[in-house]
């Protein structure tokens, strides 16, 4: 599809989510099919640019474009700042973060508690598109910040009056969370009332449940979050479904081995020892999970230090599924998703 002047492979996106979208996990959604990935939330606050947590997530070294970045904050100019700053260090696109729902977020009126401020989102939004001229810029935003004060609507139109080239809108209010259902028909509504492309999120798990939001909702994309987490070939699966109609079989236990183990090198390789053991943890967890002895597995993890040690252990764990005379690479590890 045709985003922001970008040429993308597709219209299925991989959602921003702060301690997991980092650069190796965002360079296997890429290879896995996705046709954009945005990068966890990057801060405003130029006195933290120097930390290192904010030098790994605006580092782009050999990511393939374009690249987006997500920035976080409630004042204008700050915000404004934070998008020359990214546009400088290689962001082709801006996403201006109005949705996240954590309490250390909100309570600095920043995420979705802006959504409670109409006037202050139409002032950052004119500010970060004026900042960065020959950038577009887009906006991931909630329903609203509760059930009582649903409005997306009424944000959506600030959003497409001030420039904003695309709007992600993620179907709960902030006070949901994430849990409940989404709302589609919200999502719905927005799409009919603006010329701006709208990307749908929230609960898209499956190739069929995208194909479902995308007729539910009219929207021109759908953005996938939780559900690939340890699950990134869900790109492929609904790139090739929402193409052909037909499901694509479930991963092997061969694949599944081969991308959580060529993940964790890029996550050792990016973040170095121990720290990348530590955060390759998580996402081994992610990949093995719902598989046989999976638990114990990740209990052995935890007492892993060494980079080595873990690929090791990993190699172990899916050499041993495959043992059985009746397995091979071409058996799926998951069965019952053929049914599904």
């Amino acid at each position: 599809m045709k985003l922001a002047g970008f040429d993308l492979r597709n219209n299925v996106f991989l959602a921003p989510m702060a301690g997991v979208t980092d650069r190796p996990f965002r360079q296997v959604a890429r290879r896995m099919g996705a046709g954009l990935a945005v990068s966890e939330m990057v801060t405003s606050n130029a006195l933290l640019y120097a930390t290192e947590k904010t030098r790994r997530r605006t580092d782009h070294s050999g990511e393939s474009g374009p690249i987006s970045v997500q920035i976080a904050g409630a004042i204008p100019q700050m915000m404004a700042d934070a998008a020359r700053h990214n546009v400088a260090r290689g962001a082709d696109i801006v996403d201006i973060n109005m949705g996240c729902p954590a309490k250390k977020v909100c309570n600095v009126a920043a995420g979705s508690a802006l959504m409670r401020d109409e006037r202050l989102v139409r002032e950052i939004l004119e500010a970060v598109v004026a900042a960065v001229p020959d950038t577009p810029v887009t906006l991931k935003c909630r329903t609203g910040w509760d059930h009582d004060s649903r409005n997306v609507l009424t944000i959506a139109r600030i959003a497409e009056a001030t420039g904003i080239r695309a709007l992600t809108i993620h179907g709960r209010t902030r006070e949901d969370r994430y849990t409940g259902e989404a709302e589609y028909d919200s999502i719905a509504t927005v799409k009919q009332a603006v010329a701006i492309p709208v990307i749908a999120n929230g609960d898209i798990d499956s190739a069929p449940k995208a194909r479902y939001v995308l007729d539910r909702t009219g929207a021109d994309a759908v953005m996938i979050g939780r559900a690939a987490q340890g699950r990134p070939w869900i790109f492929a699966e609904v790139e090739h479904y929402l193409a052909t109609g037909e499901r694509m079989p479930p991963p092997s236990a061969e694949r599944i081995h081969r991308t959580c183990r060529d993940h964790v090198e890029d996550i050792h390789a990016f973040y170095g020892a121990p720290a990348g053991v530590r955060i390759a943890r998580k996402h081994i967890g992610w990949y093995v999970r719902g598989i046989g002895g999976a638990h114990q597995f990740r209990q052995h993890m935890v007492g892993l230090e060494h980079p080595a040690e873990q690929l090791d252990a990993l190699d172990r764990f899916f050499h041993e599924l495959r043992q059985p005379a009746s397995w091979d690479h071409e058996t799926p590890l998951f069965p019952e998703e053929l049914a599904a």
